[in-house]
């Protein structure tokens, strides 16, 4: 046996294996909420709406083809996570240290890899094409000279990347990084710095390109409903509500020169609905979403546009706010981190032939998750400081590959970072990505750390 195959690599591989057949079992064919159901429902139509992005329902819609239900998607998904993290076992570059399968063992028996991985929400596909995207890249950055294994590595993880960008709206952060990182790798390879810089620029425009175009043939399969715009404006509906209710006097002069019943709306009950954990309270009254309906459209963007550039630091501490609610879960419970069984409308779950499911194996998993609540394994901060800390390191040995985990963790503080302006409710999967990302690049180090802590190339 050499280093790279020794009995560390080889008791890591069989507890990731373990793992994956455990999550498996665990969940098969899959944990399905409100969300999941409509999304199998509209890849088994063909027939997609706009609120959730296209792509997870068209391959739902794929497996469904095959084998119906959500068996192939889960597969899919569960090998893209736990294939990623057990090839990082065998990057050439690296020797096995014993602290491998110490992290292995840890993360599999994680409620991000046991639970989470039998999860069929957007969240998860999102989080395991990012990670195996830039594993691609990790691994192509370990071949480089070999012409074949790199474009072969390249394609596929351009291909899982651009899933990445389609799959969550704000998902397309993750191509410059990967552009970046490309051309870091091209020159750390000795490739001149135009080259270099040419061809993070190619993946770059390919990428924005490929998802620009796959956006455009989806949506010509989708329901015509403007779900985009919708996002849009309970966004603002959201924020100009916040504003209102932490700045009770605030003046709200376009709405109420335009759409006076709507300003009064907002001042009353989209302040007394408002609360920073979610925006459930407000989506859910019916009166205010009669309201909405019928309120101008570009008075209420300019009103929105106007609180950002009139009142930055008012806008800026509700968004604080929200943020530290999704990123910090300060109340873990009302940020709901475990899902498990299948639940959903009566409707569409009848039209699929799916019967709701709340077995023992269900709520066997649910106490095990739950039993973590209030401790740093469910907590994206934790994760946060320790994707920093393996970010610094990367930083230091700056290894080939090392550059392409670099990427990953920089593509999942800035997507993590997006949640600044967008967040409308703190659900722990919002960041799941950033969870994974972290535990990825902490078992990529795990297996040489020494050569980390000292920073050699």
């Amino acid at each position: 046996m050499n280093e790279r195959t020794g009995w560390p690599t080889i008791v890591a591989a069989a507890i990731i294996v373990t793992g994956f057949a455990t999550a498996l079992a665990a969940s098969w064919p899959g944990q399905l909420s409100y969300d999941s159901i409509l999304q199998l429902l509209q890849g088994r139509t063909g027939i997609y709406n706009t609120w959730h992005p296209p792509v997870m329902a068209w391959l739902l819609g794929l497996g469904d083809t095959i084998l119906p239900g959500t068996g192939l998607f889960l597969l899919f998904d569960a090998l893209l996570a736990f294939g990623a993290l057990l090839s990082l076992l065998f990057l050439p570059s690296q020797r096995t240290r014993w602290a491998a399968p110490v992290v292995a063992l840890v993360v599999a028996l994680s409620p991000q890899l046991l639970i989470y991985q039998g999860l069929i929400w957007k969240d998860v596909l999102f989080a395991d094409t990012s990670v195996a995207g830039f594993v691609c890249l990790a691994h192509a950055a370990e071949r480089w000279h070999e012409v074949s294994a790199r474009a072969v590595l390249l394609t596929a993880g351009f291909l899982l990347l651009a899933i990445a960008a389609l799959a969550r709206q704000n998902g397309a952060v993750v191509l410059p990084f990967a552009a970046a990182g490309l051309g870091w790798i091209a020159a750390r390879n000795g490739a001149a710095p135009v080259p270099s810089a040419l061809l993070a620029a190619g993946l770059l425009g390919a990428g924005l390109a490929f998802v620009f175009t796959a956006n455009v043939l989806l949506n010509l399969r989708s329901d015509g409903e403007p779900g985009t715009q919708e996002q849009l404006r309970l966004l603002q509906l959201y924020d100009l509500s916040g504003a209102v209710a932490r700045q009770p006097g605030l003046e709200l002069a376009r709405l109420a020169n335009a759409d006076p019943d709507f300003e009064s709306v907002i001042r009353t009950r989209g302040a007394a609905l408002y609360t920073p954990v979610r925006n459930d309270p407000l989506a859910s009254a019916a009166d205010v979403q009669r309201a909405l309906v019928h309120a101008d459209d570009a008075a209420i963007a300019a009103q929105w546009r106007d609180l950002i550039l009139q009142h930055p630091w008012l806008y800026l501490r509700n968004r604080a706010a929200v943020f530290g609610w999704v990123f910090l879960t300060p109340d873990i419970a009302a940020c709901r981190p475990i899902f498990t069984g299948i639940e959903g409308p009566a409707r569409e779950l009848a039209q699929l032939g799916i019967a709701p499911r709340r077995d023992a194996r269900d709520l066997a998993m649910e106490r095990y998750g739950k039993a973590f609540m209030g401790t740093p394994v469910l907590s994206h901060a934790s994760y946060a400081i320790v994707g920093l800390a393996c970010l610094i390191l990367l930083l230091r040995r700056r290894r080939p590959a090392d550059i392409a985990f670099a990427a990953l963790l920089g593509a999942a503080f800035a997507f993590t970072a997006s949640f600044f302006v967008i967040s409308i409710s703190c659900d722990y999967r919002y960041l799941y990505a950033l969870d994974l990302s972290a535990i990825a690049a902490l078992l990529y180090l795990a297996r040489d750390p020494r050569s980390a802590f000292q920073g050699n190339p």
